[in-house]
């Protein structure tokens, strides 16, 4: 079956970085989208970035741009962190085509993974 795995969260200072991973398994056939989402304690979850695996496409939330970068094999370096950031990150992947105003749509992100919590705090 599907599987993804994410790995690299952790404890950080605000100003520091992280970087994330995503190991995934048992697709067959292609797969179009990658993506990240994060969910704080007591929100939504929300999008992070985004790609197409053809390297098309790379899409980011506001709140990231200029501080986080997801790179083609979907890990995710993150840069001068804040405790805003602080959040279970999960990766997730969609397998077939979709208009890029989608990109940042969890409900269109058919696998999901466990997550891995990240902190950011002094």
């Amino acid at each position: 079956q599907v599987q993804l795995v994410e790995t690299g969260g952790g404890l950080v200072q605000p100003g520091g970085s992280l970087r994330l991973s995503c190991a995934t398994s048992g697709f067959t056939g292609s797969v179009y989208a990658m993506g990240w989402f994060r969910q704080a304690p007591g929100k939504e979850r929300e999008f992070v970035a985004s790609l197409t695996t053809s390297g098309t496409g790379t899409y980011y939330a506001d709140s990231v741009k200029g501080r986080f970068t997801v790179s083609r094999n979907l890990d995710l370096q993150m840069d001068n962190l804040r405790p805003d950031d602080t959040a279970v990150y999960y990766c997730a992947a969609r397998k077939l085509w979709m208009p890029s105003q989608s990109m940042g749509d969890k409900s269109k992100f058919d696998y999901w993974g466990q997550g891995t919590q990240v902190t950011v705090s002094s």
